[in-house]
């Protein structure tokens, strides 16, 4: 689309509208796979996660830990208490339940509990070795929270942030300019006459351009810059030789 000036009488801008290009087919959006690989992808972390979590605290359950002991004991290399456990396996069934239901739902609730980790893993920091530390935290956990924080971060934002979705993406959504982009062949004419008006339109425009127009040609032109698409432009062209042949 190119703009252009507008000639005196006509009090508005007028668009030279070129035909689209196609994107070509190796462009990612039009991959039909990458939606569902997004999908299997964000479950697939979201279980593992899951499972890691739910054994941690079933360990913890096994062990007797003492609830809310501040000192903890060792658990797969990391500290941990009763409170702890229970923590972790509440979370691991959230991240399975999520992982069962939709897209949408298990990339929103990885985002979420990825900053809970890392928000967890800054507040245990400070309170490491103090009577405050009720999660019985070591620096190891502290390592183990941003990495998985980090990770569910990244799993969660994979293929939802970004500006380039699949169509076939569970997040993409339709924006405002993107309807004239979704069937570009209907915009093009389709009979003689159509082709005729489409010639006719493009001379009118570039003679308004040069201020040397007729005056149908600039009645035209103005009518046509209240229309946004090809085909609704061509159309008001068509309904002044329209009028002029019943009149």
């Amino acid at each position: 689309m190119v703009t252009v000036p507008p000639s005196p009488g006509v009090p508005m801008a007028l668009r030279l509208h070129l035909p689209h290009r196609t994107k070509p087919s190796s462009d990612p959006a039009g991959d039909p796979h990458l939606g569902a690989r997004v999908f299997a992808v964000q479950r697939a972390g979201a279980v593992l996660v899951a499972l890691v979590l739910l054994v941690f605290g079933l360990l913890g359950f096994a062990g007797g830990l003492d609830y809310f002991s501040t000192e903890g004991e060792r658990i797969l290399g990391l500290s941990s208490n009763g409170l702890l456990s229970t923590i972790s396996v509440v979370v691991a069934l959230v991240l399975l339940a999520a992982a069962a239901r939709s897209p949408r739902i298990v990339s929103t609730v990885m985002l979420v509990i990825g900053a809970l980790f890392l928000l967890s893993a800054l507040v245990n920091l400070a309170v490491l070795r103090t009577s405050f530390n009720l999660l019985a935290f070591e620096f190891e956990n502290v390592v183990f929270s941003v990495v998985v924080g980090l990770l569910l971060l990244t799993l969660g934002a994979y293929g939802r942030i970004s500006g380039h979705l699949p169509a076939d993406s569970p997040y993409a959504r339709v924006r405002p300019g993107d309807d004239e982009d979704v069937d570009l062949t209907s915009d093009l004419p389709s009979t003689p006459a159509e082709v005729e008006a489409e010639r006719a339109m493009r001379a009118a425009e570039v003679a308004v351009v040069q201020h040397v127009a007729t005056n149908d040609q600039r009645r035209r032109v103005a009518a046509m810059a209240h229309e946004h698409s090809r085909a609704d432009r061509r159309r008001v062209w068509m309904s002044f030789d329209d009028a002029r042949r019943l009149g």
